[in-house]
């Protein structure tokens, strides 16, 4: 496919994705069709305003969306809570509103069998667990809306003493998780494993994986768990109940940790068989939906020179 012309930065598409960078990009590329810019798509991975936000950031990351609809030929959401929000104050119109599934997952690289027994086995022994100890796990950068402090709020209203905590990522807010496990006394079953190159083994040593996020775009984590047969514990939050069907693991109010206490215990007591992934995830699936996509815009283009 055709997708630069000739002349250097002549460009008939531009896709743009993070929020600050995508406004910038369509500010700066805001003249009309007619006057020669390139087609552009924006890719939201969860807006900025969302149910649960503050009213005052809520309203002006609307108003900044809606402005830049106006430059957006495309625009790309992952989640149905965006979709509905897009409608609902207009971003754009109803004809130029795609939703996709995330942005693909490489199932073979999630493949629950293909997970070598012995690096599942020695992330329970690094963690010094035995072996009726059950882990739960969270996959997420150490930001606030991510909630770790839930997860550990939660271990510690559990009647099971053979819980265990697991927090893969770094992030700002680390350091204060940390005080907070060492003055619960819970050092010992809480552990810090920093940022992974490989998420497989630690997930398949799970219980469950836990995501307690105020809100994702489209949670990858929930994604990679239900494709490697692990139950998710999440939040009732855009972005994570799109993946957290009941057939994949249990939801849970935002922020209530005795909820989220209750789903962990029950999967300690009632463990899960088996999850299965959506098929529509597949990295395969979103390739072919961005070329048709690209295809069909590169195509109204011609018909517009040819006009």
């Amino acid at each position: 496919m055709r997708m630069i012309r000739e002349a250097a930065g002549d460009y008939d598409i531009v896709h743009v994705h993070t929020p600050v960078a995508a406004f910038l990009t369509r500010l700066a590329l805001r003249r009309h069709k007619s006057a020669g810019r390139p087609a552009v798509v924006y890719t939201a991975h969860g807006f900025h305003f969302h149910h649960g936000g503050r009213k005052r950031s809520n309203f002006i990351f609307r108003k900044l969306e809606q402005l830049a609809g106006r430059w957006t030929d495309k625009l790309i959401v992952i989640n149905r809570e965006d979709h509905d929000a897009a409608l609902k104050f207009r971003i754009v119109p109803e004809t130029d509103l795609i939703q996709m599934p995330g942005i693909g997952l490489d199932f073979s690289r999630y493949d629950g069998p293909s997970v070598p027994k012995a690096d599942v086995q020695q992330i329970h022994d690094q963690l010094g667990m035995k072996a009726d100890d059950a882990l739960f796990t969270m996959i997420a950068e150490f930001k606030p809306n991510k909630r770790h402090a839930d997860a550990v709020n939660a271990l510690t209203r559990m009647g099971h003493s053979v819980a265990h905590l697991a927090f893969a990522g770094e992030g700002p807010v680390k350091e204060s998780i940390q005080h907070m496990v060492k003055s619960l006394g819970l050092s010992k079953r809480v552990h810090f494993l920093g940022n992974l190159k490989d998420v497989c083994p630690l997930i398949m040593a799970s219980r469950a994986v836990l995501i307690p996020s105020e809100r994702e775009g489209l949670s990858r984590t929930g994604m990679e768990a239900a494709c490697l047969g692990v139950p998710i514990i999440g939040s009732d939050a855009r972005g994570v109940k799109d993946v957290v069907l009941p057939n994949r693991g249990l939801l849970f109010p935002l922020g209530d940790t005795f909820a989220l206490r209750d789903a962990m215990q029950q999967v300690i007591e009632v463990p899960y068989q088996h999850t299965t992934p959506d098929p529509r995830w597949r990295i395969e699936n979103l390739i072919r939906l961005h070329h048709e996509l690209y295809s069909a815009l590169l195509r109204g283009e011609e018909a517009a020179n040819e006009r």
